[in-house]
């Protein structure tokens, strides 16, 4: 329970800390994965064949297949022009293996990315490391995630600025936490007295 509380805790956070970043559109975009430091990544611009230059790729324009397969078959990673990425495990890793991905966008993107936020990890026991290592590149680390056997995605939103949007007065993010702990307390005073 505690786990649980913690987790949703940490969504909250996350959630409130993205609430004025504007999802980034990934037309056009020009992609270069990494995998654990090493260029063993397969494209779906390459046919998933390994070579010189299959760890690059562009967005699938029929949105049919996944843009990146790791060299080990493990995961693949499918972004939509609208910036999410939904990453697939193809089979379930080993809980000990070390899942450390990046993804450079290099000058093929319309603004610089100043977000990477998760949005969906129900299909996973614990939580990615999401990270903005540059204003053209991602990374991110699946290490420890404990896997069902569901085919369900994990999900994150690459994000920009939002020019439009006000700066956030550091209370909204104080009080959204509050309701989400208020909220947990009650549920657990509820199943205390069930």
């Amino acid at each position: 329970m505690k786990k649980m509380i913690m987790e949703t805790l940490v969504l909250a956070a996350l959630a409130a800390g993205q609430a004025h970043a504007a999802p980034l559109s990934l037309d056009n975009a020009s992609i270069t994965a990494t995998y654990n430091g090493t260029a063993d990544v397969l494209g779906n611009d390459s046919g998933y064949l390994p070579g010189p230059g299959s760890n690059v790729s562009g967005l699938d324009p029929n949105d049919s297949y996944v843009e990146f397969l790791t060299g080990d078959a493990l995961f693949g990673f499918d972004f939509t022009r609208s910036g999410l990425l939904s990453i697939y495990a193809n089979m379930v890793p080993p809980l000990d293996g070390s899942y450390f991905l990046t993804f450079d966008f290099g000058t093929s993107l319309a603004a610089p990315i100043t977000s990477f936020a998760l949005v969906d990890a129900g299909a996973v026991g614990g939580l990615p490391r999401l990270s903005v290592l540059s204003s053209h590149s991602i990374g991110l680390d699946l290490s420890g995630l404990d896997w069902n056997a569901d085919f369900i995605p994990v999900s994150a939103q690459i994000g920009s600025a939002d020019a439009a949007a006000d700066v956030p007065e550091p209370a909204s993010a104080a009080l959204l936490l509050a309701g989400v702990a208020g909220l947990a307390m009650s549920r657990r005073k509820r199943a205390a007295h069930a």
